[in-house]
């Protein structure tokens, strides 16, 4: 199974997937304002919609970056350093920022399913956030001299979502208590801020002294 990558390389992955997965950005958002005001259900359908996203995010840039390598290594490697450059300067925002999130309910009409997934896939993908990120997150996990390059970003991807998907269910399920919680306790977000620039400045400099070799 040459797709998949190292044991180590799927530990630190799963890592920095988890600390994301429970940093708050727009879908999550999306997630527990559906839930405050449409109920569980209609929320869980949104998280459906958010991971069908992630699926075309993590197609465009597995054949994308593939044919990069076959174009130019140099410019693979390139890549590289600015996403490298990108998670740095994610990790400082961080810090200088915080975490923004907003927990309270939004009326609006009853939405279908349907309308519920496509809510949560539309909020992914047109995200520009997510595009730049996925772009610059998962090509940290190859080497452009791997010739099953293609076949492990595609990994990684599904296994983003495998391992996200629970931990947002999860936050949907509690979102009514979670949402009080959350609004009393700011400094647990603060030490969210601080472990996502963690992981994303360890990465940076990994990426920085691989280059330098």
């Amino acid at each position: 199974m040459d797709f998949l990558p190292s044991l180590p390389t799927i530990a630190a992955f799963a890592v920095a997937t988890l600390l994301l997965a429970a940093t708050p950005g727009p879908d999550m958002t999306l997630t527990i304002s559906r839930a405050l005001s449409q109920g569980k259900s209609a929320a869980l359908w949104v998280v459906l919609g958010t991971a069908c996203g992630i699926v075309v995010h993590t197609l465009l840039v597995a054949f994308g970056i593939a044919a990069l390598i076959t174009a130019s290594p140099t410019a693979f490697m390139i890549l590289k350093t600015g996403g490298a450059a990108y998670l740095l300067w994610l990790a400082i925002q961080a810090i200088r920022h915080g975490s923004s999130l907003t927990v309270d309910a939004v009326d609006s009409p009853k939405m279908s399913t349907l309308a519920n997934v496509s809510s949560g896939f539309w909020v992914n993908l047109l995200n520009p956030k997510v595009i730049i990120f996925f772009m610059t997150f998962l090509p940290q996990f190859v080497s452009a001299s791997d010739p099953s390059v293609t076949g492990k970003l595609v990994f990684l991807g599904f296994f983003f979502i495998l391992l996200g998907m629970p931990v947002n269910a999860l936050i949907v399920l509690a979102a009514d208590g979670l949402s009080t919680w959350l609004q009393n306790n700011r400094k647990v977000l603060r030490g969210l801020d601080y472990s996502i620039a963690g992981v994303f400045s360890l990465f940076a400099v990994k990426i920085f002294m691989t280059t330098a070799r």
